[in-house]
Order: C-alpha cells, then structure tokens, then sequence
C-alpha cells in the first residue's frame, strides 16, 4: 500500500509528524498491507522508506511538495520532495503497486487556488496511460 509523505513533510507539525508515521504504517501491517511510503529523496522515487528516513523528512526543512509536474524537476536536480496523492499515485503504478492511502483533502481552496492534480491524474491510469 502507497502510504503518503506529506503529511510527514508539510501537513503536520514535528515532532507529531514523526510519531504519525510509524503508526501509519503499522495500522496498514495490521490490516493486511505491506506500507511503503512514497517520497522523492537525492532525485529517485523511493516507494518504502526505512524509519531513519521517515524522522528525517519530519525535521528536514526543504522538502518539495511534489505533484506530476513537479516529479521530473526534482528528479533532474536531486531533490527530496515528498508527494501528493497524484505523484504517489506515479511512483506506485511503476512499482506495480494498485493500492494507496491518503490523509486527507485540500480545505480552504477558494484562499490558497490549490487544485488537486489527483483525480486527473487517477483518469489516466485507470485509461492504461502510463505516468
């Protein structure tokens, strides 16, 4: 299952961040799941994050928030970015995984303009277009 690294890098504050993220995996373990967390770190998608790499993107402070359009920049100059259910849902169809989980849905976009690339992007890979 394609766990999210947002909530890690953007979503909640540390220390919370760090706590959450182990707790996440293990529901999934418990349900079934295999959880591997997606995120971008030295320019290669990672799908499955060891835990010192999980506390480290909750204190690190230049971390990209990456959609589809944000993946190739930050693979071209090796960044780390974490992903938005769009780039995770990328990262997860060329690992051959189907299933993923999210935390949440955007609020307050009338003020921020902040407009999910999700379900555009969920269109295509049902469509067998591949990222």
């Amino acid at each position: 299952m394609a766990l999210e690294s947002m909530i890690i890098t953007h979503l909640m504050p540390y220390p919370h961040n760090v706590a959450t993220a182990p707790d996440v995996e293990a529901a999934a373990r418990e349900n079934g799941a295999v959880p591997a967390t997606v995120a971008v770190i030295d320019g290669r998608s990672r799908v499955g994050l060891p835990d010192e790499v999980l506390t480290w993107l909750g204190t690190a402070t230049d971390i990209l928030k990456l959609s589809r359009a944000d993946l190739p920049y930050a693979v071209a100059v090796k960044r780390q970015g974490s992903t938005t259910v769009a780039a995770r849902m990328i990262c997860a169809h060329l690992a051959g995984i189907q299933v993923l989980a999210t935390g949440g849905v955007h609020r307050g976009v009338a003020a921020t303009l902040d407009i999910s690339a999700d379900l555009d992007e969920l269109a295509r890979l049902q469509d067998g277009n591949l990222p």
